[in-house]
């Protein structure tokens, strides 16, 4: 009897996948992670949504007015503070405790390079964040909410949403990269509710009087104009996004001279 035998077919073929097949796994597992969390998931959505609801419902009847409707002044600044949650707390939490038990510095050790997981990372922010639009842009449309649709707003909302998941981010792994894991989480809770009660993201600046204009210059009060600008106004807020890539670039400074891995 003669053998026959395919030449290859079995042959093993060690190595690792393409970066890009590598990036796109780990976003998807980072995203999964962060949907599937509790905690995670009431930063993403449900206080957000409770924010927006409570908000139109209450706002005239604690003296809170705008120029425009309720609906139309808040969805655009609750979306910002959705941003604000996924790409700061959430990250900062969760990359935290990952560096506390070692995860990070297995996942370093693995053929997908360092860069590779900062990159999944991101990945996975904004697949959370897409979920998040709709979820809050539904609710703010039962509301009532009208935003402007045209070429220019939408494109002002997408660097908005671009823009803002940089800078938040940034800052979320150096607080990470930098604080032990309890730390972290109370640090970033609090700066996460510091910023939602008096960063210019969920109302509008000229809502805190004389100090609206420094607040501008945060990344929450930016994010937050920007993104009222581009939905409300239907224009692109050329200012608000550059503050927001100033402060990308020195989060990522930061993050690159004190992020330590374990």
């Amino acid at each position: 009897m003669t053998e026959v035998r395919t030449s290859g077919t079995f042959t093993p073929r060690p190595g690792s996948a393409p970066l890009l097949r590598q990036v796109l796994a780990q976003a998807s597992m980072e995203s999964r992670l962060m949907v599937r969390n509790g905690e995670q998931l009431l930063l993403a959505v449900v206080i957000p949504v409770l924010v927006l609801v409570g908000g139109v419902a209450g706002a005239h009847r604690i003296g809170i007015h705008f120029d425009e409707r309720a609906v139309d002044a808040l969805t655009p600044g609750v979306l910002a503070l959705a941003v604000m949650s996924t790409a700061f707390t959430s990250l900062a939490i969760a990359t935290g405790f990952e560096r506390r038990y070692g995860v990070i510095k297995r996942l370093g050790a693995s053929p997908l390079p360092r860069s590779g997981l900062l990159m999944g990372k991101i990945g996975g922010l904004l697949v959370v964040e897409v979920m998040q639009v709709v979820v809050i842009g539904g609710v703010g449309l039962a509301l009532g909410w009208e935003p402007r649709s045209s070429a220019t707003a939408i494109l002002g909302a997408l660097l908005a949403l671009l823009l803002g998941t940089f800078a938040f981010a940034s800052l979320g792994l150096f607080l990470a990269g930098a604080l032990r894991a309890e730390a972290t989480l109370a640090a970033a809770n609090l700066v996460y509710l510091l910023l939602m009660a008096g960063g210019a993201v969920v109302l509008p600046a000229d809502a805190y009087g004389g100090a609206g204009h420094a607040l501008t210059w945060l990344p929450s009060g930016a994010l937050g104009e920007a993104m009222r600008t581009a939905l409300t106004h239907g224009d692109v807020a050329g200012g608000s996004l550059a503050i927001l890539a100033v402060w990308g670039v020195a989060g990522t400074v930061l993050t690159t001279k004190t992020f330590s891995w374990e």
